[in-house]
């Protein structure tokens, strides 16, 4: 069976929004490590191999929306679909104190086996859903570790990143967010602009509106949790939007 490096919903939904999910899940291909990428099982449940909760909040913000989603079905440890192909953290050696055996003496040769059977179906079907219609506006659901290993917790509940080529929607959400009273992270905990990754391909290179939402992951592990946040999140990004005049 050919493997299928994304997930479609509703395709034919009518809204604006696309709603992406990059790492949704910690699924390894069979064909990689007989599917381990020798971790153990405590390691691939946490950050480092996907993005926990992202996927049910995606599936259930995008219904709110009536809007279509894509998402994964590799994890970002077998190779990371938000990054550009010439990212030297496409492929991850170590990982928040994690090394990953799998891909420790993987060369260019394994590289390219990945690109061709995960990444680049992955971003043929989002360029292709994101250009359904002239008007697409791009969400793209994350989210994050409250703390790194060794580091600060991170105070943030939901983080709004963006590049400085395109704030048109990241500015309003962040204070209206704010004004709902969740404490928001402006461009944290990450920087929200790096060449090559998934908004700056299928958003800034066509000038579509995009938005890229990350989570604190403790209020999303389960399906209340990512009911709860899509149920706040979607009118509020309904409302920015209408309000941006884009």
């Amino acid at each position: 069976m050919t493997f299928q490096p994304f997930d479609i919903l509703g395709r034919d939904r009518p809204s604006r929004w696309l709603v992406t999910c990059d790492h949704a899940t910690n699924a390894v291909p069979e064909w990689v490590g007989g599917g381990s990428l020798g971790i153990c099982a405590a390691d691939m449940e946490r950050h480092i191999a996907y993005d926990v909760g992202a996927a049910g909040l995606t599936r259930a913000l995008a219904e709110s929306l009536g809007a279509p989603a894509i998402l994964s079905t590799f994890s970002r440890l077998v190779i990371d679909p938000n990054r550009g192909e010439d990212d030297p953290t496409l492929l991850m050696k170590l990982y928040d104190g994690t090394i990953i055996p799998a891909n420790r003496h993987a060369g260019p040769d394994e590289l390219g086996r990945r690109l061709e059977a995960c990444y680049r179906p992955y971003h043929a079907a989002y360029a292709d859903l994101a250009a359904r219609r002239p008007d697409t506006v791009i969400c793209a659901v994350h989210s994050f570790t409250p703390r790194l290993n060794g580091r600060a917790s991170r105070p943030w509940e939901v983080g709004v990143l963006y590049s400085h080529l395109d704030d048109r929607l990241a500015l309003p959400l962040i204070d209206r967010l704010r004004a709902e009273g969740y404490v928001t992270g402006d461009n944290e905990p990450y920087s929200g602009h790096l060449d090559g990754d998934a908004i700056d391909r299928h958003a800034l290179r066509h000038g579509r509106p995009n938005v890229l939402i990350e989570v604190r992951n403790d209020l999303i592990r389960d399906a209340a949790g990512q009911t709860l946040w899509a149920a706040r999140l979607a009118p509020i990004l309904e409302e920015v939007l209408a309000a941006s005049g884009l």
